[in-house]
């Protein structure tokens, strides 16, 4: 089976020629045997994926007092919540219970 045009090197079409299909390049090369064209494809090795019960941070951690536990660490973020000449919104993420919590100041 051909799949290249051996005079220019590009990719052979399927083209209808009296009621016959057969594989033809743009610059004018043309298989005269008709032949049947079947693609397959076979996956060899499966990876399996272990899904992660634990959850990371990312975010750095800093001395913030949890409002709702009391503890004494939390991870800290800022996003701009209003104008872009207002100062960011910092928000804090409990380590410990996972209370999240805004820091206006």
């Amino acid at each position: 089976m051909m799949m290249f045009c051996p005079k220019c090197g590009s990719i052979l079409m399927p083209k209808k020629v009296d009621k016959k299909t057969v594989m033809s390049c743009s610059c004018g090369y043309s298989n005269k045997k008709s032949e049947k064209i079947e693609i397959k494809e076979e996956i060899k090795d499966k990876i399996e994926i272990e899904a992660v019960e634990e959850e990371y941070e990312v975010h750095p951690l800093t001395d913030a007092e949890c409002p709702k536990c009391g503890h004494d660490k939390a991870y800290y973020w800022e996003v701009q919540t209003r104008a872009s000449d207002e100062p960011a919104t910092k928000f804090l993420k409990c380590e410990k219970c996972r209370h999240i919590w805004r820091d206006y100041k």
